[in-house]
């Protein structure tokens, strides 16, 4: 056995050197926040205060008269987002926490205490900050986050649509693929206006759909009851509602990107042909989000196999243009939780799966990678290979580790990406492949030599 490199021991601080003196520690909830400052700032170091406006401006001018500069306090929900915009406009620095970080000593969770043992964290350099865009990515991150609320909920109003379908024996679901799309709501819309003839019904079908007009006709008929219509009338009126929101949303979404800074003049370097033809989706933007996120961030992040549109804007609006928040690649994809945590014990590893996470942009690259299976790209060819080694949700996660190093380079880097395709990184992992077994050939005092002639 080879022996273990000893890593020197990382020494420990005796004396617990203060790094933020005017530091402060909140803890916020739904009807009150608890407050805690230095003993030696006022008689009354810990104080409580409601979450009403008046009382949170009267927090931020004491925190001021105290002489503190920021304040540590846990993301609970959204509550923390009304104290942090009333203390950052008192030029107090707000640095947002990770709850995990900040556990108490077990058996003695308050409120009361809970403030001072993070203003104590916070004291002592502690505690590190979550990430947060700057203001005016922040204003189109709210949006683009409020539009997906919006999708989510009209989502809900087609599993509706698609209950009282099955109530009334109507297997419209099976026989196309899309009961939102153009045949789906057509023959819906006609039968809502009094139209029974499955025939007729099955006549409004789009000629590109899969199914011939008789598998369709016989999908409908089905038991027409009263109340089951009413409930898909008003499963169909709440859909377009919300799809009306939608695109309300997305004219907001195009008018706050025009008021964003450039970091590319589009006439000067106008954007390359898209990778791809563009495919019409239900919930696709009302205007050309690619086009605008070339502009803010210099760069076309849709160039990346497996990146659509609406995942590049999204995206952009989580993370923003700079990346000097990550010193490396390797610390963005940490951020992310798309590579192991290992967990060590003993010198041994025990676990290396990921952290659970809420992370937004995560869960957009999860999606794309998805998307990659049968793409016929070298990320194609990447994920098809991490899916026979490691199966389908670890690949997954592979594949996004992958995309998210991609980004972090264009962004960084602002150098386009060039896909070289399957067949060229089918060859060079046959390279490496053979590189790595003529090298364990030598180990073993063998020659691997190719094979001339067939074998019997």
């Amino acid at each position: 056995m080879t022996k273990r490199r000893k890593k020197p021991a990382a020494g420990v601080s005796e004396d617990m050197p203060v790094q933020n003196p005017n530091a402060g520690g909140l803890d916020v909830g739904a009807a009150e926040t608890w407050v805690s400052v230095p003993a030696d700032r006022d008689n009354e170091p810990v104080r409580r205060y409601e979450m009403f406006t008046k009382d949170l401006h009267e927090m931020a001018l004491w925190l001021r008269r105290c002489g503190i500069k920021t304040v540590a306090m846990e993301s609970t929900g959204v509550y923390w987002i009304a104290v942090s915009q009333i203390l950052e406009k008192q030029g107090i620095d707000v640095v947002l926490v990770n709850a995990k970080h900040v556990k108490n000593v077990s058996g003695r969770k308050s409120d009361w205490l809970d403030c001072q043992w993070l203003r104590i964290l916070h004291t002592h350099g502690l505690l590190a900050g979550s990430f947060r865009p700057e203001a005016q990515v922040g204003v189109l991150r709210s949006y683009l986050r409020h539009r997906q609320m919006l999708i989510e909920c009209g989502a809900e109003h087609i599993q509706h649509m698609q209950k009282a379908l099955t109530q009334m024996n109507l297997q419209l679901q099976h026989v196309i693929s899309d009961i939102t799309g153009m045949t789906g709501m057509l023959i819906i819309r006609a039968i809502l206006e009094g139209h029974r003839d499955p025939q007729h019904l099955a006549s409004l079908r789009d000629r590109r759909t899969k199914n011939d007009e008789q598998t369709i006709a016989k999908a409908l008929e089905g038991d027409y009851r009263p109340e089951h219509l009413f409930a898909l009338k008003q499963a169909v009126e709440l859909f377009d509602f919300y799809q009306q929101l939608v695109l309300k949303c997305d004219q907001q979404i195009a008018a706050y990107l025009q008021t964003m800074e450039s970091k590319v003049d589009i006439q000067e370097v106008p954007l390359k042909p898209p990778r791809a033809k563009k495919k019409n989706r239900r919930n696709d933007f009302g205007f050309d989000g690619r086009q605008q996120a070339y502009r803010i961030s210099g760069v076309d992040m849709t160039q990346i196999n497996g990146i659509s549109e609406s995942a590049g804007l999204t995206i952009l609006s989580e993370i923003g243009v700079d990346m000097t928040p990550w010193k490396t690649e390797k610390h963005f994809a940490s951020w992310m939780t798309v590579c192991p945590n290992n967990k060590i014990t003993g010198g041994r590893v025990f676990q290396r799966r990921t952290q659970k996470s809420s992370n937004r942009v995560r869960e957009v690259l999860c999606l794309c990678a998805q998307g990659l299976f049968n793409s016929k790209s070298a990320l194609g060819a990447f994920a098809r290979r991490m899916r026979s080694r490691l199966g389908v949700e670890k690949a997954i996660v592979a594949v996004a580790h992958k995309l998210a190093l991609l980004i972090y380079r264009l962004l960084k880097f602002g150098k386009d990406y060039v896909d070289s395709g399957q067949d060229a990184y089918e060859e060079k992992y046959k390279q490496r492949a053979v590189r790595n077994l003529a090298r364990k050939a030598r180990e073993f005092g063998l020659t691997l030599a190719p094979i001339t002639a067939e074998v019997p």
